[in-house]
């Protein structure tokens, strides 16, 4: 295996909270109303230092959709996932796109997201703004 190079993002920084490798820009954040099995997960444009899973189909609330996971270049640990392709005409505009899991990374100055069965008291309101 070579050796990884890991891009240095500047600016409001989402970065794995395991070991706070950076992903991606607040800027590059299409959408903040996507979900996932552990809370939030955002929509992003571009992200930086992963790699990605094999493609596989998957069943979302939004129909079917060829994904593959997105690990952290930094620790391994799985982040999120690639939409690939979109079976749904409607749904095409994910194609290309990121979704990164909340409840993995931290947010801008370090906030993290909280995992809570109960919907009212689960997440980062300094986030969400």
């Amino acid at each position: 295996m070579g050796r990884i190079f890991v891009i240095t993002l500047e600016g409001k920084i989402y970065s794995c909270k395991h070991c706070q490798t950076h992903l991606a820009l607040r800027e590059d954040i299409i959408s903040k109303a996507f979900h996932c099995r552990h809370g939030k997960a955002y929509l992003f444009n571009k992200i930086a230092n992963f790699t990605v899973g094999e493609t596989e189909e998957r069943m979302m609330m939004t129909g079917v959709h060829s994904v593959c996971d997105i690990f952290c270049v930094g620790c391994g640990s799985i982040v999120g996932w690639k939409y690939v392709a979109a079976q749904e005409k409607s749904q095409r505009y994910k194609e290309g796109k990121f979704i990164l899991e909340r409840f993995q990374v931290l947010g801008p100055e370090g906030t993290l997201y909280y995992f809570n069965n109960n919907p009212e008291a689960s997440g980062s309101e300094a986030d969400d703004m």
